[in-house]
């Protein structure tokens, strides 16, 4: 009897351990496709929409802009034979994506390693940083609940303030789970504005009261241990788990470019602010948003700086001009450190149609919002999400350079 319980509780350990271990994607192949055709275009977009297996990596969007697609082994030869029928340009990009995992994954640092620039951090480790920077600056810093997840956590941040009476800048990162230079640049922002010298800097933090959230879909970046392709929140639908957290926002919510089916994802939510995540956020904004004159959104990757409004209509702000300008002197900015080329421009027309997007709303409802833009970080395929963590302070430095740019050109007129 005794023997029996041991095998059955051996049997249940191995079954829990099963059911959480990383997912592996050994020999996962990422293709480079280049539609060309309007035809091509349409037959990707219908494969978006039910990707039978296939994971996109990016939109399809138009003529000539590359699309990047996670294909499982199982289905390689389909997709092969998919790709010939369609006459479809494309390449392997990445020959085997657990190996970019493993090379991701081995410098991950938790709770209790050193934060520093050289490695990705865990949830726990980025939010017990911020509570050591409230002890460290106490007098400049303190830690700030934006709102909850679904899971029970808090989306949690810090405002840094050098005096009283200045107006808000708000930064976000990590709304898209799977994006992990998003927190990591979000961090490095934050981190130069309270260690730098360099006069520039220090007059730019010194300018604002600043909102930072490195981590706004808390649940879906501490999946990402699991699912290292996980994107969407984490809240149970009937046939699959999770929302896209950036077209769930209640402006022009359903708009174009966000899915009803529960799978994809870009599913938008069975309503705007559906998500707890997105809902709670929005509300703490409000009580902030009448001194908010910047805001600015981190994802990855394309390298892009991408203006507001992403919704079909062809909106664009009031001060469109203005954005665009000031955008293209971030983008040279940016460029000037390392030769990092990013593309400025409307969403519709830079990207593609995107409705139900954080800035979107942000700008949308709260019209005297003078500056807002979201970032497409680092890199423009070759590693895609899994941007190798030497990359962390080369695309800190100079997205930097480039946020310091924006409010160099808004103080300054």
């Amino acid at each position: 009897m005794k023997l029996l319980l041991l095998f059955a509780v051996v049997a249940i350990t191995l079954c829990y351990a099963t059911a959480n271990a990383p997912l592996r994607f050994d020999n996962y192949q990422v293709y480079r496709i280049t539609p060309r055709t309007s035809e091509q275009i349409a037959i990707l977009k219908t494969l978006e929409e039910n990707p039978q297996g296939y994971t996109f990596w990016s939109d399809v969007r138009m003529l000539g802009q590359p699309v990047h697609i996670m294909v499982p082994p199982h289905l390689k030869y389909n997709f092969q034979d998919f790709l010939k029928l369609q006459k479809l340009d494309a390449h392997v990009w990445i020959e085997n994506v657990q190996k970019s995992i493993d090379n991701e994954k081995s410098q991950v640092k938790t709770r209790n390693g050193d934060f520093d620039w050289t490695s990705y951090h865990d949830l726990d480790g980025i939010y017990a940083w911020l509570d050591s920077l409230a002890e460290k600056y106490p007098n400049t810093v303190s830690t700030i609940v934006g709102g909850k997840t679904y899971e029970g956590r808090e989306i949690r941040g810090v405002k840094v303030s050098f005096g009283p009476g200045k107006k808000v800048a708000f930064i976000e990162g990590g709304i898209h789970a799977r994006e992990w230079i998003s927190p990591a640049t979000v961090t490095y922002i934050l981190n130069e504005f309270l260690t730098s010298d360099n006069a520039t800097i220090r007059a730019v933090a010194e300018s604002r009261d600043w909102h930072f959230f490195p981590s706004i879909n808390p649940d879906g970046y501490v999946y990402t241990q699991r699912d290292r392709m996980w994107r969407k929140t984490r809240k149970p639908y009937k046939n699959c788990y999770g929302a896209d957290p950036n077209r769930n926002w209640d402006y022009y919510w359903m708009h174009g470019g966000a899915s009803s089916y529960e799978c994809s994802e870009t599913f938008a939510g069975s309503e705007a602010f559906s998500e707890i995540e997105t809902k709670s956020l929005s509300e703490y904004f409000n009580t902030i948003a009448k001194d908010v004159d910047v805001y600015l959104a981190f994802h990855s990757f394309s390298q892009l700086i991408l203006i507001p409004f992403g919704h079909a209509g062809l909106e664009v702000p009031e001060n469109n001009d203005e954005l665009h300008r000031i955008g293209k002197a971030a983008a040279e900015s940016l460029k000037n450190r390392y030769g990092t080329q990013y593309v400025v421009g409307n969403i519709p027309e830079a990207i593609y149609v995107a409705s139900g997007g954080s800035a979107d709303w942000a700008r949308g409802v709260h019209r005297h919002i003078r500056i807002a833009y979201t970032f497409e970080l680092r890199d423009t395929g070759r590693h895609g999400f899994l941007l190798p963590p030497e990359q962390i302070i080369p695309t800190g430095e100079e997205t930097l350079d480039a946020v310091v740019r924006i409010l160099n050109e808004v103080n300054s007129s």
